[in-house]
């Protein structure tokens, strides 16, 4: 057994003197030329250039197409749905009592100011005025008569002032008697066009009672709610453009901006106004409201050029240098061409393809692309 030991690290020992240090002896016994290890050196340094070729392939800049685009000056609109209204609407309703004895007008015809629309019959009205009017002159006789004797020492001062004062009532009666005889006569407040038909002959109206309604269309107003955020874009005189429900296109201006938003949908009323001497617009229609505000120096972009930055920030990426720049952008006013936004320098070049393919700072191969907008 202690032989065995004995050849066996004799063995070992054998064969680690070969392998250390006669290497080449070794290579020669087992059948390995210098040749195969040159061939193996040689294709090592391949793989290496390989790894290389793999690294450039990956920092390659990303091909994207961009366009110029310039600033350019654009009426900025506020767009909002309205319905017209009439410019002044009104019942007119009877002062006093008593029964229609004039021809009325009827609904849709056209009246005048000061046109009689109702007249009722005046009764005994006529008979307190005269009564008034004959205890009228008694009165000043009296009020005459009293004061004389006043002044003249053969008369009390009470007895002038008692004259005085029933001459007075009367007075005041005539002008209540003529008063009440004026109500018996209505009258359109204002140019415009019947509503309804006015109250007709032989019927009793009260103190209350609707007479007519007249509407005045001529001009018309255009009636419409702007939201808190776009109220202060607006100012009184601002030109609008409105498209009524039929297709139509009419113009005109704002005239009045409420300085007090509603309580449920806190939006702003606004008024425009528009020329109807034809009174072919018609109360209570659908209107689409496009009102001009303030000029703005923008840029139009095509709506796919917008994108967001990682933090959720609308903008566009430029290109600087080959170097992709992110640029924070306002959206100004959307239109069918495409969509205009503020923020940008006068002159700035666009990514418009390829543009969700990059990121801030890198490095790309620009195509520009004329600007079709």
């Amino acid at each position: 057994m202690r032989i065995f030991s004995i050849l066996t690290a004799l063995l070992v020992t054998g064969l680690l003197y070969l392998f250390v240090v006669e290497r080449d002896l070794l290579r020669g016994l087992i059948g390995f030329s210098s040749t195969e290890e040159e061939n193996l050196q040689l294709e090592e340094p391949a793989e290496d250039q390989e790894q290389d070729q793999l690294v450039m392939v990956e920092v390659r800049p990303v091909n994207v197409v961009a366009t110029t685009f310039e600033q350019e000056m654009v009426d900025t609109s506020i767009t909002l749905t309205g319905t017209t209204r009439a410019a002044r609407y009104v019942d007119v309703k009877s002062e006093t009592s008593g029964l229609v004895i004039s021809e009325p007008f009827r609904k849709g015809e056209n009246v005048s100011r000061g046109d009689i629309l109702c007249e009722l019959d005046p009764g005994t009205r006529l008979a307190v005025l005269e009564e008034a009017q004959a205890q009228l002159k008694s009165a000043e006789i009296n009020s005459v008569t009293a004061t004389r004797l006043a002044d003249g020492g053969l008369g009390s001062e009470a007895s002038k002032t008692s004259a005085q004062a029933a001459l007075q009532a009367t007075l005041a009666a005539i002008e209540r008697a003529e008063k009440e005889i004026s109500r018996l006569t209505i009258r359109a407040p204002f140019d415009g066009l019947l509503e309804t038909d006015a109250a007709e002959v032989g019927s009793l109206l009260q103190t209350g009672s609707l007479c007519a309604t007249i509407i005045q269309l001529d001009p018309i107003r255009i009636v419409g709610f702007v939201s808190e955020s776009d109220v202060d874009k607006l100012q009184i005189g601002n030109p609008t453009q409105a498209r009524l429900i039929s297709g139509r296109n009419v113009t005109g201006e704002v005239t009045f901006i409420s300085r007090s938003a509603d309580e449920s949908t806190r939006t702003f009323k606004v008024e425009i106004t528009v020329d109807n001497s034809d009174l072919s617009i018609r109360d209570g229609l659908t209107a689409e409201i496009s009102i001009l505000a303030d000029k703005n120096m923008a840029h139009l972009i095509p709506q796919s050029a917008l994108t967001l930055d990682n933090t959720g920030e609308l903008g566009v990426r430029t290109v600087v240098d080959d170097t992709v720049r992110f640029r924070k952008v306002d959206l100004l006013l959307d239109s069918p061409y495409g969509a205009w936004v503020v923020g940008l320098p006068p002159r700035v070049d666009i990514i418009v393809v390829g543009q969700e393919f990059v990121v801030d700072g890198a490095k790309v191969a620009v195509t520009f692309r004329e600007n079709t907008l």
